[in-house]
């Protein structure tokens, strides 16, 4: 019964309000003005599509450090300090203040307040002139979006801007619009870029009083000049800091304080750090205002001046720059960039990035080349490997130092960078594979020259960045595994990948800490500040740059000296000038470096080893060592380095087993040496155990290696002047048990010399095909092609 009455009623009230609405309609005048509220709002909405508002606004570009703090800003196309304020930076206190000074009815009207207008209009035609504004905040932004003179039709314009500004953004972004452009003098706009540049400190952290001294400016930018007039300033600023008192806008106390407070404004610089940086990301998304970088301000800082001032120390040995990388090796953020030693030197390039420039690489690819073999089981630590003079199809490295060492180990080898071990690696693992993995890592210069590239490559023949190389050592750092870095904070990392295994990065981490070492600068190797660090140096040929990339457990550091000209100096090398500018960064960064070191992962193992091979010790071997090794990987070859030979009692003849005797003769040990080592063994007097000459009545031809010719080069050209009487040289390298060689030119026999004597020919014009055999019977042939010509 109760529903159906309250139905009726329901009825009866719609009934009526029916009614009252056609009594309405019915009166002309009131549909008319209907009608013309309706066309209005129509005419407006077509002018809205037809002149639409125009917001596209050109921002100063500002990178922040990853604590928030300015590190650079750029001045905008048109030359205006106009720095983008966000919405969070727009404080309680400062939207009170700035609505209260301009805009007090500002969140009630619909961007044209009728009351201020009619208000002005009458003090105006009063006085005679104009004494009263009506701008509303929304017109005040319609006008600095499109500045144009005081008249009344314009007047009308910014109106209907104002109306179309309210009709598309909310109160706070039209507010926000007008601190992005109220103007304050020069070339300043916005409340953010006069904050910093007059304050210097961002908006969300101004005071009551520093609020509403910005507050007063933009109504007279010129007039009220901070830095110039600031006490005629602090009078008009404590004007309105007792009208805000007597409305009751702050705590009356935060107002007295304020109007006590002196102003020490003044113009200020734009913060200019991390200038390279800065300009690499600003390029690097021109569509952004804001960017938040991964700088680590403090380290920015001091790293700017430490690199600043090791340059000039070197400047008179005319070293005129150097750069310098950090990367966080957890987050591989980018914490330092420092892309010269003085941005604004223009003498000696100082606007050039020298982290992104292609320069040589010189040794710093090695430790990823042992990495890799030791991956291949090619070698351990202490494998031995001979480093002596070498030629591969005509290409000969030299050491840094113009020696050689003889028989080494691979840990000796990297830790005194040596070039022919480096090489010949190279050459068993293969200079594709090698290439392969550094493009995989994004080294692009040598992916692009791929198809260009040979064995000089482990000795610095191919273009690097000092970027690349770091990221790379960065990932010695992280178990191998290879990280791209980023410059920005919440930019997200692409997955890692395999770069080398855990066990290879270990073992290469342990050579690279040695201090037992050449390149371990004179003025460091007694310090008690030495950090712990794993590093290696790079020299470039013809000595133009000087690299030294190190790393810890929390940073990897890349540096390079040098000149950006490309002109080398003969004092700069890695070792005496790079290396120190390292050991300086990471005693500021992370002095304490020590705390924590890396583990050996569970892949590693040790074994014994013999000394003189790294190889599995054979009951031959004595003094056995320990080497690290990857079991399942790493080569199970036992040492040969004793050979059993059967010999007469008096030790005058060998003999093999055709020739010999039923007894009569005794077994000997002889060091296994292989044809290099006798060679360089030869050439530079270094005694060594002989085998005896064979047994000449022996017709057998003795099983081993032939002799190696190492010159001349097999299939390749040789021209020869003829008016000069230029010859060919020939040279081999033969086992320990050769004594005498005979060469043979075009199958007719030259000369019989000993293995370590170089002797010479007249080439005739055409394919010559060049032997040599030694006095076992072994034979090598090999072919070249000899032009005559006359210079």
């Amino acid at each position: 019964m109760c529903y159906f009455m309250s139905k009726i009623r329901l009825l009866h009230s719609s009934r009526k309000w029916r009614n009252i609405l056609k009594t309405v309609f019915k009166t002309r005048k009131i549909r008319y003005t209907i009608a013309s509220l309706l066309f209005i709002f129509c005419a407006f909405l077509f002018l809205d599509v037809l002149y639409p508002i125009n917001t596209n606004i050109s921002y100063s570009t500002i990178i922040y450090a990853q604590d928030s703090t300015l590190l650079h800003g750029f001045l905008t196309p048109d030359e205006k300090w106009r720095m983008y304020t966000t919405l969070d930076e727009i404080t309680p206190e400062l939207k009170k203040a700035i609505v209260f000074k301009e805009d007090k009815y500002f969140h009630y009207h619909y961007g044209v307040n009728p009351i201020a207008i009619a208000r002005a209009i009458f003090y105006n035609i009063k006085s005679r002139r104009r004494t009263s504004g009506a701008s509303t905040i929304s017109m005040q932004v319609a006008r600095l979006l499109d500045p144009k003179p005081r008249t009344y039709s314009n007047k009308i314009k910014e109106m209907f801007r104002a109306t179309q500004l309210e009709w598309h953004y909310t109160k706070n972004e039209i507010l926000q619009l007008y601190l992005n452009l109220a103007p304050f003098g020069g070339n300043i706009e916005g409340v953010k870029a006069a904050s910093v540049i007059y304050f210097g400190k961002l908006p969300s952290h101004l005071s009551i009083g520093e609020i509403a001294t910005l507050s007063i400016i933009p109504n007279r930018p010129v007039s009220l000049r901070l830095g110039k007039n600031n006490e005629y300033i602090k009078q008009q600023r404590n004007k309105w800091l007792n009208r805000y008192k007597q409305n009751n806008l702050f705590p009356k106390q935060n107002i007295d304080d304020a109007i006590d407070e002196p102003i020490n404004a003044y113009r200020h610089n734009v913060p200019r750090m991390a200038p390279h940086i800065s300009h690499r990301l600003k390029n690097k998304y021109p569509k952004q205002n804001i960017i938040y970088s991964s700088i680590d301000c403090e380290i920015q800082r001091k790293l700017e001046s430490i690199v600043k001032n090791y340059s000039q120390s070197l400047y008179f040995q005319n070293i005129k720059n150097a750069t310098c990388l950090v990367i966080d090796n957890k987050s591989h953020k980018v914490k330092a960039y420092i892309g010269s030693a003085d941005f604004f030197n223009n003498e000696d390039g100082g606007q050039v990035d020298g982290i992104t420039a292609i320069r040589s690489p010189g040794s710093t690819l090695k430790p990823l080349l042992y990495a890799m073999a030791i991956d291949k089981g090619l070698i351990t630590p202490k494998y031995c490997i001979a480093d002596v003079p070498f030629s591969l199809s005509g290409y000969e490295p030299e050491n840094y130092d113009g020696k050689f060492y003889g028989n080494i180990s691979i840990e000796f080898a990297l830790a005194k960078s040596l070039n022919v071990p480096a090489v010949k690696v190279l050459n068993k693992l293969g200079i594709k594979t090698f290439i392969d993995k550094l493009s995989q890592i994004n080294f692009t210069q040598i992916k692009s020259n791929k198809n260009n590239l040979g064995l000089s490559i482990a000795l610095g023949g191919c273009g690097s960045k000092l970027e690349e190389l770091t990221t790379m050592y960065s990932a010695f750092a992280n178990e191998g595994r290879y990280q791209n870095i980023s410059f920005i904070q919440k930019k997200k990392n692409k997955p890692a990948q395999k770069m080398i295994s855990k066990a290879s990065a270990f073992m290469i981490t342990e050579i690279l800490t040695q201090l037992t070492r050449p390149d371990l600068p004179l003025a460091w190797a007694n310090s008690k500040h030495m950090p712990k660090i794993a590093w290696k140096t790079g020299t470039s040929y013809g000595r133009r740059d000087a690299w030294s990339i190190g790393y810890n457990k929390k940073y990897t550091v890349g540096t390079w000296v040098g000149n950006f000209s490309g002109e080398g100096v003969p004092e700069l090398s890695g070792a005496s000038k790079a290396s120190p500018l390292l050991f300086k960064i990471f005693n500021t960064i992370d002095h304490n470096s020590e705390s924590e070191w890396f583990s050996m992962p569970d892949e590693v193992s040790f074994r014994a080893v013999c000394p003189e091979t790294g190889l599995l010790p054979s009951k031959h071997c004595s003094n056995d060592m320990l080497d690290y090794y990857i079991p399942g990987v790493s080569s199970m070859q036992t040492c040969q380095h004793i050979k059993i030979v059967p010999i007469a009692i008096d030790s005058s003849v060998s003999y093999c087993t055709s020739c010999k005797p039923h007894s009569g003769y005794i077994k000997a040990e002889y060091p296994n040496l292989s044809p290099e080592i006798i060679a360089y063994y030869e050439v530079n007097h270094i005694d060594y155990l002989k085998i005896p000459p064979h047994n000449q009545k022996c017709e057998r031809i003795i099983a081993g290696k032939a002799p190696q010719i190492t010159s001349p080069i097999h299939k390749n050209e040789y021209y020869v002047d003829v008016n000069n009487e230029m010859q060919i040289k020939l040279s081999c390298q033969v086992s320990n048990d050769v004594n005498k060689i005979y060469w043979y030119i075009n199958k007719k026999f030259f000369k019989a010399v000993k293995p370590s004597e170089s002797i010479f020919f007249d080439p005739e014009e055409g394919k010559i095909q060049i032997s040599c055999s030694d006095d076992k019977g072994r034979n090598t042939d090999i072919y070249i092609d000899v032009k005559h010509i006359n210079l």
